[in-house]
């Protein structure tokens, strides 16, 4: 089975030094594919050259033009993509990672979509030609023959804001790095605590700096702590800035300059495990997810967690993390105090986590992914 692979947003992550989530998806689900030996692999990149292997095994893959005004003309008029032509002749299905849906006459199209936040809540996004995006966004969804997502909750904000029938729409969780199973060692530990001059016990948040990451009320959280907590136990954040984050950095100084927090900016993977290994706990109420992946690989940290009561989030945590209204600082404030006041409940968190987090694997994502792949080719 030979299949157009979309890595535009892997192959922008990796020229960049800072693969996101849906690269993540885009390399590890591919590596799994090609491990099993059932699929040949065509990376295909939208206005992102392919510089080196982004997926080993993967065949030479296909550079094309930029997808922005492909997309405009194929959703105003009925013709395939520009340049689609050999592609078409190369593959049997189409399997586009990253939101990139190319029209591709007589070839099927699997589209993954990771949620609907752009459109369901349109004020945590760039608002830079907004409307014109979520437009030819929702258009080139609908060319997709079967769409694919990564939890319930997503599956009906796509069906509710891209009017696409759930029979169309297959739940296919997200799986976990198994790195993030593997302890480091001790004293690697302790070098990446002291390149970053971090005490032995700190709260970790990880993520983009971006509104609906909710960083304003983890930032106010913490400071409702106790004195003494507050120095002792300082909150980490691991993430590049990303958008309308202004007051979120300058409240992060002012922590900083207190030494109550530390912002590390992005960081390479094997430090956030590092990090995860060491922290009391990850502090994620986002207030908007499509799944939440940070959240998988602390269970399988063995990182207790507070996350949101909302969202995907509840469906990914089940019963293994602490649950909090997101918009609620002074819950978040007291998910953090009983961290590190209940070493019991602590205790708990962890053993449930690991268990959660091996329920969750990157082979049973690609085996129900490579289902969906025989559906479509019939």
């Amino acid at each position: 089975m030979k299949v157009g692979y979309g890595v535009t947003a892997l192959a922008r992550g990796v020229r960049t030094g800072s693969v996101d989530g849906i690269g993540s998806y885009t390399r590890e689900l591919g590596n799994e594919m090609l491990s099993r030996g059932r699929v040949r692999l065509i990376p295909v990149s939208f206005g992102v050259a392919l510089q080196e292997e982004l997926i080993g095994g993967a065949e030479l893959g296909e550079e094309l033009g930029s997808f922005a005004p492909s997309v405009a003309a194929s959703a105003v008029l009925p013709v395939d993509f520009c340049g689609t032509k050999g592609l078409r002749n190369r593959i049997d299905l189409f399997h586009s990672t990253d939101h990139l849906v190319p029209r591709l006459k007589g070839i099927p199209v699997l589209a993954t979509i990771m949620d609907a936040i752009p459109l369901s809540h349109p004020q945590w996004v760039r608002q830079r030609l907004h409307a014109l995006k979520a437009w030819l966004w929702q258009r080139s969804v609908n060319w997709a023959d079967h769409i694919v997502t990564i939890s319930e909750y997503s599956k009906r904000e796509i069906s509710t804001h891209f009017n696409i029938s759930e029979n169309d729409i297959s739940v296919v969780p997200l799986g976990v790095d198994q790195r993030y199973f593997v302890p480091i060692e001790a004293d690697r530990r302790t070098r990446v605590l002291s390149r970053y001059n971090l005490p032995p016990h700190f709260f970790l948040f990880v993520g983009t700096l971006q509104p609906r990451k909710n960083l304003g009320r983890i930032l106010q959280a913490h400071s409702a702590l106790p004195d003494a907590y507050r120095k002792e136990c300082p909150l980490v954040v691991a993430g590049r800035a990303g958008w309308n984050c202004d007051a979120e950095i300058a409240k992060l100084r002012e922590m900083e300059a207190m030494g109550h927090a530390c912002w590390l900016d992005y960081l390479p993977d094997v430090e956030v495990r590092a990090l995860m290994q060491s922290a009391l706990s990850l502090v994620f109420p986002s207030l908007c997810e499509g799944f939440g992946l940070p959240v998988l690989e602390a269970f399988a940290s063995g990182l207790p967690v507070i996350t949101s009561n909302s969202t995907s989030l509840p469906e990914v945590a089940g019963e293994a993390a602490l649950l909090v209204d997101p918009e609620d600082v002074e819950a978040i404030a007291n998910g953090m105090q009983r961290i590190l006041e209940d070493s019991c409940l602590v205790d708990a968190l962890r053993d449930r986590g690991l268990v959660r987090a091996r329920q969750l694997s990157w082979s049973t994502c690609a085996e129900k992914t490579f289902s969906l792949y025989q559906k479509l080719i019939g």
